[in-house]
């Protein structure tokens, strides 16, 4: 109930007669303003009228009037600011700390919104809001998908300011965590970051120029040498090179943690995806050109990044999926798809984190740029927004309908959309 008063007091959704204290004092609301998510009154700074005398202060809004004392606001004076107390239930009269009277409004949700905010916290179909969609004005539309693309780019900036930190503000290494992570693709995403995490950089740095060194630490450092996990009968020449490459290399330089191995996930897995295909490509990656993160900021346009991000594997991944497993041969490259979002998910939150960081607006505007320029994600989520009647083109678009799925929808927050005050509205 109080959510919903919450949502009638921000919009002006009032009902259409005087507004009245609940002691007959008209109530003309200028601005009711501005909501509050953290601890304090629920609005901060509303301006309105009390029998003609004009207030400026801080609004607190609960569902019956009581709930005022068993909050203990009557004794914080951080709510003596409140001008006036919006209830469902006047059952008693409020005060201050200093035991003033604070006038109270009660106010009632209008029951068509009550009926469509059930419709749409019981509905089973995705999206809820589907009949109000195709009819929605094209600015509203448009404000509110670049309204959550820029939400989804903060979000993901918060997490990649957190590798950062973890890095010591190394920008190339939170980068290629970050890269590592997405090379994932969702299932093995976690475990890629794990495996990452676990990489002494500075070490495969001094191996660079030969593949098949840094090969052998990707394998080795993921755990793919183990018993547990490499059987005898799946050992071959290369494998037994590399395995014997690593062990030579931890010695080296110290290594005493390997990944658990069984953290990778195989099952349903297309095996273009394979884990071991994946490392081989981030191995000629990592082995093309250092400093891959800065030769990216300096690409203006979205071939620039694709070409900076095309990478294959060694010889013997191109007849191999998995060790001492043949299957034929195959270049295996990174698909234009798979090269696309790892733009959407890597690159671009990357060049937003940087433009905040350094400021530099430009940078902002080429991550937005490049995602107005690439194709919308084409996944369960696109496809149930594009069935409803909302066009999806760009993955601009797409990226802001993953938003609103997972931020919004999924965890029923429909009173703060804009799609859901469209329905909510309509009688």
């Amino acid at each position: 109930m109080e959510h919903l008063l919450h949502y009638v007091w921000k919009h002006k959704l009032f009902p259409l007669k005087v507004l009245q204290t609940t002691n007959g004092l008209p109530v003309e609301v200028i601005d009711p303003g501005l909501q509050n998510p953290n601890a304090g009154p629920d609005f901060f700074n509303a301006k309105l009228k009390i029998n003609g005398i004009l207030w400026v202060g801080n609004i607190e809004i609960h569902a019956h009037a009581s709930d005022w004392f068993h909050h203990g606001h009557d004794s914080d004076k951080v709510y003596d600011s409140v001008i006036l107390h919006v209830v469902g239930e006047a059952d008693g009269e409020i005060t201050r700390t200093n035991g003033e009277v604070i006038p109270q409004l009660q106010l009632t949700c209008p029951e068509h919104i009550r009926a469509h905010y059930h419709e749409l916290c019981v509905a089973d179909q995705y999206p809820a809001c589907y009949p109000v969609l195709a009819s929605l004005p094209k600015l509203t539309v448009h404000s509110w998908l670049t309204a959550l693309q820029t939400e989804r780019l903060e979000q993901k900036a918060r997490l990649i300011t957190q590798r950062l930190e973890h890095c010591n503000n190394n920008w190339e290494d939170a980068f290629f965590i970050t890269l590592a992570r997405n090379f994932g693709f969702g299932l093995n995403g976690d475990a890629f970051e794990t495996w990452a995490g676990l990489l002494p950089l500075r070490a495969v740095d001094k191996h660079r120029n030969d593949l098949f060194q840094i090969e052998a630490l990707f394998y080795g450092l993921a755990g793919l040498f183990e018993d547990t996990f490499l059987k005898k009968e799946q050992e071959d020449e290369y494998s037994l090179r590399l395995c014997k490459e690593f062990r030579y290399l931890q010695r080296k330089f110290e290594f005493t943690r390997v990944m658990d191995a069984t953290l990778w996930r195989f099952l349903r897995l297309r095996p273009e995806n394979f884990p071991h295909i994946r490392l081989a490509q981030l191995a000629y990656l990592y082995q093309k050109g250092d400093k891959l993160f800065s030769r990216l900021l300096e690409a203006e346009t979205l071939s620039e990044v694709r070409e900076l991000l095309t990478t294959r594997t060694s010889a013997y991944w191109e007849s191999h999926y998995l060790f001492g497993q043949t299957s034929p041969h195959k270049e295996k490259t990174l698909g234009e798809r798979s090269k696309n979002l790892i733009i959407i998910n890597t690159v671009t939150p990357f060049l937003y984190t940087y433009g905040l960081h350094k400021a530099d607006e430009r940078m902002c505007e080429r991550a937005g740029r490049f995602l107005e320029e690439l194709k919308a994600e084409d996944n369960h989520i696109t496809r149930a927004w594009s069935n409803a009647g909302l066009p999806v083109a760009t993955a601009a678009d797409s990226q802001a309908l993953i938003q609103l799925r997972k931020e919004y929808c999924d965890k029923r927050k429909c009173l703060f959309c804009r799609f859901g005050y469209e329905y909510l509205r309509h009688e």
